[in-house]
């Protein structure tokens, strides 16, 4: 019943997306203030997230990630924004 969720980190790391994609997934552990722990996608280039890092976490699956259910709310709290967000591709040079 709520749309965001505060936690805590208690895990940063990286994961493999299942087939037939291919990277090193950005995810975090996430202690809610509600006491679940959840695993939570860092989405974006590069980010600031650590070991006690406090975050924003919403809803929204992250399909190639199995059993990853939530997402990281960038630009709130400990999470800062993505760096030089570009959006179209000629703006990419």
């Amino acid at each position: 019943g709520c749309p965001q969720r505060r936690g805590t980190c208690a895990r940063v790391y990286t994961i493999n997306p299942k087939k037939p994609n291919s990277a090193l997934r950005k995810v975090a552990r996430v202690r809610l203030t509600s006491g679940f722990e959840i695993t939570a996608y860092i989405p974006g280039i590069g980010h600031n997230l650590q070991e006690h890092s406090v975050v924003l976490v919403r809803g929204g699956r992250v399909k190639d990630l199995p059993g990853v259910r939530y997402r990281i709310i960038r630009g709130t709290l400990d999470a800062v924004a993505v760096k030089n967000r570009q959006q179209g591709r000629s703006s990419a040079l």
